[in-house]
């Protein structure tokens, strides 16, 4: 793998397991005091959702730099050498997909600038949730476009 890719596509996988590790840290906290003092985390819910949200869209981009999307190797036995093109044809395929996503995210999410849209129990503003899908859509399909020009598929 190219430094380049090494390095952001552990950028963010480090940043997702920071997010994951902290959702998994609070839900323990919450549960203990639930238990113990009966007095669990206010918003638990809501926090927990945007840093599910985070976690997931971070690690999108390092998902593709790192040529680890989920396949169905039907094809591989059958014909070997119809794989790299194959491969290439679905970054093909993920890039507009992912570019579109990322459009309908954007349209959402000045949405909740105009309205001021906020959670109900610690009005956290949505733009929050949103920039981590927005983030992580567009780098995803920055690194699909990457990934068609690589030498080695």
């Amino acid at each position: 793998m190219n430094p380049w890719r090494r390095r952001i596509a552990g950028a963010c996988g480090a940043a997702a397991g920071v997010f994951l590790v902290a959702m998994m840290l609070l839900t323990v906290a919450d549960v203990v005091l639930r238990a113990v003092t009966n007095r669990p985390i206010r918003g638990m819910f809501e926090i927990v959702e945007l840093l599910l949200a985070c976690t997931f869209f971070v690690a999108l981009p390092a998902v593709f730099l790192r040529d680890e999307n989920l396949v169905v190797d039907v094809v591989d036995t059958l014909r070997p050498r119809w794989v790299p093109w194959l491969r290439r044809l679905a970054e093909l395929v993920a890039i507009p997909v992912l570019v579109l996503m990322a459009w309908e995210g954007w349209k959402a999410a000045a949405e909740t600038l105009v309205f001021h849209d906020v959670t109900s129990d610690l009005s956290i503003h949505r733009i929050l949730y949103w920039a981590p899908v927005i983030f992580g859509l567009v780098g995803a399909a920055a690194a699909a476009v990457a990934m068609i020009f690589r030498k080695n598929a």
